[in-house]
């Protein structure tokens, strides 16, 4: 019998699969689907990054303004690229440390057959004291009416494309939808994004939305908000997206259409009802705040829980879930200091409470907001695009949330995130030195406006 045996292969798996070894438990682990890595580093976060990374490089910076992108890009190098980053950092991140620290990986489907075995696609069973279900989740297609006759993509059919679209209708603008439309915009696809809500971004700080907006559009992207999709059809040349836009009736028209509606959970096939684990109505694994589903013996971590869809929180949910399991730890997660981002240019990162939390809670907002324009790096380097919102207690001080769109958000956002976690108020963040000239000085500076007209402050006054 093994001490526990994991479902997954992901980064929640693998963070339960080092404490597990740390605790020298003997481990199963099940991957069944992508390769080891999960959806991270297969066909999320590791690729997607080094394509934005090398469309920046190749977009014209010269001006933030509207450009004309020549279509001369190499794209068939640029995927072949992102294949050797993502085989080198898969072999080194997932299989070499499987291999290290002793897992037993079986690469097969998983089903429950009892409380204590799980059955693989061979016939074998395993049996064990404890489960992990960290089975991730897959991209959701909204069933929009003729959408079964388009050859539609989705983040995973994106990266494994030979040659660039020459034009893109992309339905969504939550984070996917924004990075991988803004790799193709600066690939020199012309692209179209629509957008169901009033603002992209939908589930964070609204200002954040709309600054990112201003600033992809100002780049030449086509955004399209308050647009609900009526009808997909094919086309000789494409694809022709029937649309009701701000109440008018629209058509837009592309060579692909990109379909990024969000995540749903992979739980099919796993037999969860079988052992008495329940799922919500979108099919997410219920846990309670210790990781425990509602069989004692089985724990769940990661995308298969519901969103947020985080990696690192992924991994942490996995570790946790061992050290409930095993060593009695009742240790629980501070998902309220969990920091978030968006890898567009500039990038947009939020942590802890928005202003309508605070309107909920206290019946007004405490928040300062300061443009870009105000730090000097971003001056000095004439990047002086997006903005910073922080939201503060207004009693006490103590910092509850920061919101920005910068240059390095998602760096400058871990300052912000321990600000949050560990209570420190305005004067706090004031009294801290900071490094001059850098963007994390904004953090300071919008503390400052808590205090004072920052408009009359010399560089790195107090």
């Amino acid at each position: 019998m093994y001490d526990l045996v994991i479902l997954g292969g992901g980064s929640a798996a693998f963070g339960a699969a080092v404490r597990a070894s740390e605790l020298g438990l003997e481990t199963a682990l099940i991957n069944d689907g992508l390769p080891l890595g999960g959806t991270c580093v297969n066909v999320g976060c590791v690729p997607s990054k080094h394509l934005l990374a090398v469309g920046e490089a190749a977009f014209p910076e010269t001006t933030f303004g509207s450009v004309d992108v020549e279509t001369s890009f190499d794209f068939p190098a640029a995927m072949e690229e992102k294949d050797r980053v993502v085989e080198s950092l898969r072999e080194d991140s997932y299989v070499d440390v499987a291999e290290s620290l002793g897992i037993e990986v079986h690469t097969s489907r998983g089903r429950f057959v009892s409380e204590s075995e799980i059955e693989l696609d061979d016939g074998t069973r395993l049996e064990g004291e404890y489960f992990l279900v960290a089975t991730g989740s897959s991209p959701r297609v909204v069933d929009f009416d003729g959408i079964e006759e388009v050859d539609h993509l989705t983040f995973r059919s994106a990266l494994e494309l030979e040659e660039l679209p020459g034009s893109l209708v992309v339905i969504g603008a939550g984070p996917v939808g924004l990075e991988f439309g803004q790799v193709f915009h600066h690939f020199g696809s012309e692209v179209t994004l629509l957008q169901r809500s009033g603002h992209v971004l939908s589930g964070m700080e609204p200002v954040l939305g709309r600054e990112l907006q201003r600033c992809l559009e100002r780049e030449g992207m086509d955004i399209r908000t308050s647009t609900s999709v009526e009808r997909i059809e094919k086309t000789g040349k494409g694809v022709r997206v029937h649309a009701l836009s701000e109440g008018e009736a629209r058509e837009f028209e592309a060579e692909r259409l990109f379909v990024a509606t969000g995540d749903e959970p992979n739980t099919s096939g796993v037999a969860l009802s079988e052992v008495g684990v329940e799922t919500d109505r979108g099919g997410s694994v219920k846990m309670d705040d210790y990781m425990r589903t509602t069989n004692p013996r089985v724990f769940a971590a990661g995308d298969v829980t519901g969103p947020p869809h985080l990696e690192p929180l992924a991994a942490k949910q996995g570790n946790v879930a061992v050290r409930n399991a095993f060593e009695d730890a009742e240790r629980t997660i501070d998902y309220g200091s969990v920091p978030r981002a968006v890898f567009t240019s500039p990038e947009v990162a939020t942590v802890g409470k928005t202003e309508e939390d605070q309107m909920e809670q206290y019946g007004r907002c405490n928040c300062r907001t300061i443009p870009m324009e105000k730090v000097p790096r971003a001056r000095a380097v004439e990047d002086t695009r997006g903005l910073v919102k922080m939201a503060v207690h207004p009693e006490t001080g103590v910092v509850e949330g920061v919101h920005a769109v910068a240059p390095s958000a998602s760096e400058f956002i871990h300052e912000a995130a321990l600000i949050v976690k560990h209570g420190l108020t305005v004067d706090d963040i004031v009294d801290i030195v900071h490094v001059f000239p850098t963007f994390s000085e904004a953090l300071k500076l919008c503390a400052t406006a808590f205090k004072k007209d920052i408009e009359n402050l010399p560089c790195c006054a107090e």
